[in-house]
């Protein structure tokens, strides 16, 4: 007898019987900082087996501001179920019971798609993703207004943090002296990452380029380097668009930094 298959039945039981709440900030807000196990469904489809450590809402919200940065889908789309547990049956691996079980079922597609993993590293912005990536199916929106920026004057690298801030996917970028001592004006605080983008390369020293992959964006000295998962370029104020590749669909290595694989 499995002892860990019988626990992977029993919490994939114990889920499938729960009701599904949608994936909103009034919904996570009922749940109790606690560890446990969530199910995530897109259109009422199963996509995602994941856990908390420590907090499910924290996690969860993790989810809901990840995908409001994205486009070709929204957080109205996504709903999501729950299981608290206690500390010492973490150290059993829930998220894994959960995953063997619905892996051989065909479920949880975005466990190997590369839903969960934070940012890669400077390593791997170079890397040509599949064509099943959870950045290559929604990619970042470019479009989506900056929280929290303030009009008025600043500074370059006052401005990048505050897009940094503000933006719900990864903005990184190399250092300079040049940033704290270039100031420049914010026009409103409506800006867009595209408008920000804009300004940022226009007011960045010679060399520099922003770049927005498919599902971060980057800012090195590097110009005119390209990227093969790049889809925007942004020179000296200007911006160019460009086609990603993409390799065959298949499974996503995942990042070991991500709690919820």
């Amino acid at each position: 007898m499995s002892i860990t298959k019988a626990l992977g039945d029993q919490l994939a039981a114990a889920l499938k019987g729960l009701d599904r709440a949608t994936l909103t900030e009034e919904s996570i807000a009922r749940l109790k900082e606690k560890p446990g196990v969530y199910q995530l469904y897109l259109n009422g489809k199963f996509v995602y087996v994941g856990k908390a450590d420590k907090s499910l809402p924290a996690r969860l919200r993790d989810h809901l501001r990840k995908i409001s940065g994205r486009r070709n889908i929204s957080p109205s789309e996504m709903a999501f179920s729950c299981l608290y547990v206690a500390e010492d049956f973490s150290a059993l691996a829930p998220e894994q019971l959960l995953i063997s079980h619905h892996k051989g079922m065909g479920d949880i597609p975005w466990n190997n798609n590369g839903f969960g993993n934070k940012d890669p590293g400077r390593q791997r912005d170079s890397t040509v993703l599949k064509q099943n990536h959870f950045d290559v199916l929604f990619p970042i929106d470019l479009d989506r207004p900056i929280e929290g920026l303030e009009p008025g004057e600043t500074s370059l690298h006052a401005l990048m943090e505050a897009v940094k801030a503000g933006l719900p996917y990864n903005f990184r970028y190399g250092k300079s002296a040049e940033f704290k001592a270039r100031h420049l004006r914010v026009p409103t605080a409506a800006m867009t990452a595209n408008e920000a983008f804009h300004l940022i390369s226009a007011e960045a020293p010679e060399g520099w380029q922003v770049t927005a992959l498919m599902g971060y964006v980057i800012m090195y000295d590097d110009s005119p380097n390209e990227y093969k998962s790049a889809w925007r370029y942004y020179r000296a104020g200007d911006s160019m668009s460009a086609v990603p590749e993409a390799e065959p669909a298949g499974d996503v290595e995942a990042d070991p930094s991500d709690p919820g694989q």
